[in-house]
């Protein structure tokens, strides 16, 4: 079980890098179909907008083989439980894409799951808000996608 500092540092990135995980999501999901976001603090880039740590979607089909081929490496820990792995599987199966978001959060050696529903901003808006403001957003290197005019 996680201590209350662990879970107000998490909530606390969530919320301050809210915008790009919705894009993220929401770009994945138009490029492939539904996913998860996956995001590491342990790459932090410190640069002149702050901490950028990278972000990857992983569309449903190859969830199963990205989340197997990660969980077998010896240093990575997902809430030892062995029914995770389908839980998120299942998770991906069902979220509305529209509305919310399923993350992946790498912190040292924990990997933790968030299904993230009810956000004061859709996946959708955080795109639109990506493209508005994308000069912005341009030095972030928080995603491996670039929108497309």
């Amino acid at each position: 079980m996680m201590n209350q500092s662990q879970t107000d540092w998490q909530q606390n990135f969530i919320a301050t890098n809210l915008i790009a995980l919705g894009y993220n999501a929401w770009m994945g999901y138009l490029k492939s179909e539904r996913g998860v976001v996956v995001c590491s603090t342990n790459t932090a880039t410190l640069n002149v907008v702050g901490e950028t740590f990278p972000a990857h979607f992983v569309c449903r089909r190859r969830l199963a083989p990205f989340l197997n081929a990660w969980l077998a490496t010896p240093d990575t820990v997902i809430l030892q439980q062995h029914f995770m792995k389908g839980h998120i599987l299942q998770a991906a199966d069902n979220y509305n894409p529209k509305k919310d978001l399923i993350l992946l959060l790498e912190s040292g050696q924990a990997v933790n799951f968030f299904y993230l529903t009810d956000l004061p901003i859709s996946p959708p808006e955080c795109y639109d808000q990506v493209l508005t403001r994308y000069s912005d957003f341009r030095s972030n290197q928080f995603s491996k996608y670039s929108p497309k005019n």
